[in-house]
């Protein structure tokens, strides 16, 4: 496929994904609430707790990273090439120009985050900036300026929504309702009130698990877009191939990186021994296989 059908294919992808997502709360909520008796209420205060603490992450996001980080703004005759390369891609793509950001550390990785294309933040590191040349580093940032073009910190943060929401249902659900919490009565839960007792023990167990893999999963698809949208804002696939393909073999975890900012880099920053072959190592992981990607983009 080239970039244009790459890019509708995994939107649809995305979507459908969320959607899924969307129908699968529904149920969740549906089946503790008929076990409960609780109603609609003590979901709607699960959704506003949920909603307020994702809305609090997705508003900081940014500075909450970059402390994290430890990265320092970039100064544009020290980091004249990152300098550049983001204000050309920004004016071809009509994008504002984000801040910029470097983090002093020898290992290979990039992100982006914030609220919005007016208000977001682009960082690199310096192992990445000294070792991939222009065209590859405009693959790079033009994969970084794609996720604040595509809004995938926004989609990211309603995911999270749906996922806390869950968990918090969840832990509702198996705190009050195997001791005594519940406001049915004790005939309801004979016949079909037991079939739903025991459907409501199941996904009360394994709801955050399953909510987890598809939030995941949604991370994986907005990584191929990006990728389809870096080879459409730059019309050369194979700068950010080649970038990939160098970022695959440098080892070096990112110190700075931990398992609640990995999804937000270009490649995981947690460098281990999972195989890009093993099937169920790839569902608990935040990006999809590099070779995939690469073989992807080689193919536009």
């Amino acid at each position: 496929m080239n970039f244009y059908q790459q890019i509708a294919s995994n939107k649809r992808k995305s979507w459908l994904i969320v959607s899924s997502f969307f129908v699968f709360v529904c149920v969740v909520v549906y089946v503790f609430a008929q076990v409960l008796g609780y109603g609609s209420e003590a979901a709607g205060l699960a959704l506003i707790i949920a909603g307020f603490s994702s809305f609090i992450g997705y508003y900081f996001s940014d500075r909450v990273v970059l402390s994290l980080s430890g990265a320092r703004p970039a100064a544009r005759d020290k980091d004249f090439e990152f300098y550049t390369v983001t204000e050309n891609l920004c004016l071809g793509s009509r994008l504002p120009m984000p801040k910029l950001y470097v983090i002093d550390d020898s290992a290979m990785n990039a992100f982006a985050t914030g609220r919005n294309p007016e208000k977001a933040v682009v960082c690199a590191t310096t192992g990445l900036l000294s070792r991939l040349n222009r065209t590859e580093l405009e693959g790079v940032i033009a994969h970084e300026l794609s996720h604040i073009k595509n809004y995938d910190i926004r989609l990211m943060s309603i995911v999270a929504v749906m996922v806390g929401l869950i968990a918090l249902l969840s832990d509702f659900f198996l705190r009050w309702g195997m001791f005594g919490g519940s406001r049915r009565d004790n005939k309801e839960n004979h016949g079909g009130g037991v079939i739903i007792l025991v459907v409501g023990l199941f996904l009360a167990i394994l709801s955050p698990i399953i909510a987890q893999l598809i939030k995941l999963s949604i991370s994986r698809q907005r990584e191929f877009l990006a990728d389809a949208s870096a080879a459409k804002m730059t019309n050369y696939p194979a700068g950010l191939a080649s970038a990939l393909a160098k970022l695959s073999s440098d080892r070096e975890p990112l110190e700075a990186a931990n398992k609640a900012t990995a999804h937000l880099y270009i490649v995981s920053p947690l460098k281990g021994g999972k195989s890009a072959g093993n099937w169920l190592a790839n569902l608990f992981n935040t990006h999809p296989p590099i070779e995939e990607r690469i073989k992807r983009l080689k193919a536009m």
